[in-house]
């Protein structure tokens, strides 16, 4: 179908070209990313041809790490020029501090995993014949009292 201004599309033929569902399209109007398009008399929304470049923005900012408040502050900015880049420049740099945080984090868990990998292991080799070879990662993360409740916990469940 074609407008004044180009290519319009129903709600379902967008979803398709965008790789979303209609759900999702109506979210982004309620959410303000997505500005609601004129209806048909029949009630059927039609949108122009710029809302699938407007939800491709949108996912690609979501890959990249932005939150939907932070795509909807980029794309309702009436700042221009310098300002408008200003404001891309600083989002960007608090996603940078955000990911160097994560990044530690990620690297102290995974120091975590690892040494319990390793007394994993230990415990296996010193009791490999043992019936019942207590775990040293869960005895050291889960006191006994805990642990037996747990147990407790799961037969009742089978039962």
């Amino acid at each position: 179908m074609r407008g004044d201004r180009g290519r319009v599309y129903r709600i379902g033929e967008l979803a398709s070209l965008a790789g979303v569902t209609s759900d999702t399209l109506r979210y982004y109007e309620r959410e303000g990313l997505l500005t609601g398009p004129p209806r048909t008399s029949g009630g059927f929304r039609m949108y122009a041809e710029g809302a699938v470049e407007r939800v491709a923005f949108i996912k690609r900012g979501q890959a990249v790490g932005l939150t939907l408040g932070e795509i909807r502050e980029l794309i309702t900015a009436d700042d221009r020029g310098v300002a408008r880049c200003q404001r891309v420049r600083d989002l960007v740099r608090g996603k940078l501090t955000q990911v160097d945080e994560r990044l530690g984090e990620l690297r102290s868990f995974r120091r975590s995993l690892l040494s319990a990998q390793r007394r994993c292991n230990r415990a296996l080799r010193t009791r490999a014949g043992a019936e019942s070879p207590e775990c040293p990662v869960l005895d050291r993360a889960m006191p006994r009292t805990a642990r037996t409740g747990l147990e407790a916990l799961k037969r009742k469940r089978a039962l």
